[in-house]
């Protein structure tokens, strides 16, 4: 018998130890999966130890050994649908309509790169971008895991219909609406990177860092495209175009020292972000900085401010 199915017909006999080495290479996909559907990092996590415990507790009824990733993936889409049907999509503030009282919104969370299997390390890193994740959010559930499961993890209709217990025209159909509104077709920021080379993302990391931590406005604000935007959740105001972000930089950020971590989030360029505090003695958090490049240049940030940054590999506070 091959690996997965030895290991399969020891979980079946109560082999814990079996079943972790068996489902191992699926999760990383399928915390991208969650995040993708849910929009936060957190719910994904907690989703994907509901997913394994449901799958550990059934693992006795399941006999055909092919499908155990697809088997590991209806467990986690119907939790994500539950979830969704219970809680507000997720929003950045350039999607919130004006007027909504900021306790009504639930915010997009950031993710760090996903640790998938080498065959979907790719696809995760593509399909994890905020603006995608962020314009899944406003599809309807369904639509959500017909796009996903279809086009980004490559199941077919049959086996999508399967999981979320429907029929292949349905399936089809949600898919239809969701393609109409998301254009798959848009450059992605890796293809951006790509395209950019090494070298050039790596000025524009260290020019962007640079005229940061020496306060120089100009330098930022050359770096910008010029409609721009910069945004701050779980704040809801954002600001568009070069004017409009270099006048919100004087007002207040500017007059902070700071020093930027390069890092990776969303498959995209991030910083973390730290503040000098005297009573600490030294820089404290404030936030991941994630970019948005477009020919050459910064056409979005959204500085997360109550994102962890330990979980992207940075230190928890920066001595001078």
């Amino acid at each position: 018998m091959t690996a997965p199915a030895v290991l399969l017909d020891a979980a079946r006999s109560g082999d814990a130890r079996a079943f972790e080495h068996l489902v191992a290479p699926y999760r990383g996909e399928l915390q991208a999966y969650c995040y993708r559907m849910l929009g936060s990092l957190h719910d994904a996590e907690d989703t994907v130890q509901e997913t394994l415990a449901r799958a550990w507790s059934s693992i006795g009824r399941l006999d055909q050994r092919g499908l155990i990733r697809a088997w590991l993936y209806k467990i986690a889409t119907n939790r994500c649908l539950t979830l969704i049907e219970q809680r507000r999509r997720r929003e950045l503030p350039v999607g919130v309509t004006p007027g909504t009282p900021a306790g009504e919104i639930s915010w997009l969370e950031p993710c760090p790169d996903i640790d998938a299997s080498p065959e979907t390390q790719y696809l995760a890193r593509e399909s994890i971008e905020l603006a995608f994740v962020a314009a899944l959010q406003h599809l309807s559930a369904l639509q959500r895991a017909a796009l996903i499961l279809r086009e980004v993890l490559g199941f077919s209709a049959a086996e999508v219909a399967q999981q979320l217990g429907t029929s292949t025209a349905s399936v089809n159909s949600a898919l239809q609406r969701a393609r109409r509104a998301i254009d798959l077709a848009a450059p992605t920021q890796q293809a951006v990177l790509r395209d950019l080379g090494g070298a050039a993302v790596d000025d524009i990391v260290t020019r962007w860092a640079d005229a940061w931590q020496s306060g120089d406005v100009d330098a930022i604000v050359a770096m910008l495209a010029d409609d721009a935007r910069y945004s701050m959740p779980p704040l809801p105001q954002w600001y568009q175009g070069r004017d409009e972000i270099r006048a919100f930089l004087l007002r207040d950020p500017l007059h902070k020292r700071w020093r930027f971590l390069p890092a990776r989030a969303n498959g995209q360029i991030a910083f973390g972000t730290y503040r000098w505090e005297d009573a600490a003695g030294a820089y404290v958090p404030g936030g991941l900085d994630v970019l948005t490049l477009l020919d050459g240049r910064v056409a979005g940030i959204i500085a997360f401010l109550a994102a962890d940054l330990t979980r992207f590999g940075l230190p928890a506070r920066v001595r001078d």
